[in-house]
């Protein structure tokens, strides 16, 4: 497999489809940015999805957090992967159906999910897989549901 992106290239467009997810401005752009037939994506504790279960995440939060804002720390790539640093935060408003414990009620504080992401990419520059880590118990104490 060529790769016709350059690193930085790769970069931007990760930042680009990090930020349409979080603000669900724009799904038909979004879907540029992945291989929606094949993308495959890997969550903590074996949780599994596809490009429309990533979208229904996605969606769960930008329902339940207003607020919400995406930052990218260190990036690592090699070859057709690439390994980084995120933070996606948000306000706590509304329920959040998709917690790691099920429906969450909201606590108006701000919440920070502080993810480990290693992501996978084709020759044409699209999402095609995805891995996170993330301390699934730390989240659910920010959401006050520590406990469940």
């Amino acid at each position: 497999m060529t790769q016709q992106f350059t690193r930085d290239e790769l970069v931007a467009r990760l930042v680009r489809a990090g930020e349409l997810e979080v603000s669900g401005e724009d799904p038909v752009e979004t879907a540029t940015y992945f291989d929606t037939e094949k993308f495959r994506f890997h969550g903590p504790d074996g949780s599994e999805a596809d490009f429309d279960g990533l979208n229904d995440y996605f969606a769960a939060i930008r329902a339940a957090f207003d607020d919400r804002s995406i930052r990218r720390g260190i990036v690592v790539a090699e070859g057709d992967h690439m390994a980084c640093q995120t933070w996606i935060e948000g306000t706590f408003v509304r329920e959040f159906t998709q917690s790691p414990a099920g429906p969450v009620r909201p606590n108006g504080e701000r919440v920070v999910f502080d993810l480990i992401n290693i992501f996978r990419f084709d020759d044409q520059g699209r999402l095609i897989e995805e891995w996170v880590r993330t301390d699934n118990r730390g989240l659910l104490r920010q959401l006050g549901a520590e406990g469940r």
